[in-house]
């Protein structure tokens, strides 16, 4: 079976969803999801992870995230980027540089974002771009993510270049366009690529043109590499067994009770526990046929 996780550079014009069914395609058909949707006009890291390794995809959604992007000022689009049309122009100010310098440090850290109506956010049981799609405009609740870092990299007449290193639920458009805002003017997205997923590299990225040559030599990562953040834990044979056939386990040294941990038996990774304190740990997410595959 095809068990890992494919750090996919999802190329322009794809859907998240089009890019996967290629990939499952390129592997016979193997079960297969991604982690967390890129636009079409986005290009970038789209991890998909296949066979057993769908079990840790939910644990690749809470990842940073960091992207490259330009925004175009002194336009707005109805969709925040390329694929919109003009909703409303503005003047850009005359010293473009000097004003995001001044007005980036408000974009760091906690900040509030109300999500764009073309976005995948459900509302009444109908995702907000389908609403939007009919020319209806809904209120959406301002959520709260995080700017880990925002840096300008470069400065043209009515352009500029970013990268952003950002918390999950950031949208990029949005972003853009507020920081535009507070410059006095307006914006929208030209570019935009997700260099990174946490806790992936971006050196890993294979392109689909690759992957569709030459399948049989595409590096998959194996299932437990998406969870470093998890305390590993090795057990013997008899604990192995009883976690593969869904029983509790002891451990050799008592853990908080609630801890969640990764598992290893001789054989190589069994999957995920949760500590029961005492030295007990149960099971709560077993994977098969992955031998002694693990980061």
């Amino acid at each position: 079976m095809t068990d890992g996780i494919l750090l996919l550079d999802k190329p322009q014009g794809l859907s998240s969803n089009a890019a996967v069914q290629r990939v499952r395609r390129a592997f016979g058909r193997v079960k297969a999801g991604h982690t967390g949707s890129l636009d079409p006009l986005a290009t970038g890291m789209l991890p998909v992870c296949l066979g057993e390794a769908t079990k840790v995809a939910g644990y690749l959604l809470d990842g940073d995230k960091r992207y490259a992007f330009t925004a175009c000022f002194g336009v707005r689009t109805t969709t925040g980027d390329l694929e919109g049309e003009v909703a409303a122009t503005a003047s850009v100010p005359a010293d473009l540089r000097a004003v995001l310098v001044e007005v980036l440090p408000r974009f760091q850290g906690a900040i509030t974002q109300v999500p764009p109506m073309y976005s995948a956010i459900k509302q009444g049981g109908q995702p907000l771009y389908r609403l939007a799609r009919q020319g209806i405009e809904v209120e959406r609740a301002a959520r709260q993510v995080t700017i880990h870092a925002l840096t300008l990299e470069a400065v043209r007449e009515t352009e500029a270049d970013f990268t952003v290193t950002c918390s999950k639920g950031t949208y990029v458009r949005t972003l853009a366009e507020d920081i535009a805002v507070a410059a006095g003017s307006l914006a929208h997205l030209t570019y935009l690529r997700r260099l990174s997923v946490a806790p992936f590299p971006e050196e890993a990225m294979v392109t689909l043109e690759a992957l569709e040559a030459d399948p049989a030599h595409a590096v998959l990562l194996p299932p437990d590499a998406a969870l470093p953040h998890l305390a590993e834990i090795r057990v013997d044979e008899a604990a192995s067994r009883s976690l593969r056939h869904g029983q509790a386990a002891r451990l050799a040294e008592p853990l908080a009770a609630g801890a969640k941990l990764r598992l290893y038996g001789p054989e190589g990774f069994i999957g995920l526990g949760e500590s029961e304190g005492g030295g007990a740990v149960r099971p709560i997410r077993i994977f098969n046929h992955l031998g002694a595959q693990t980061a």
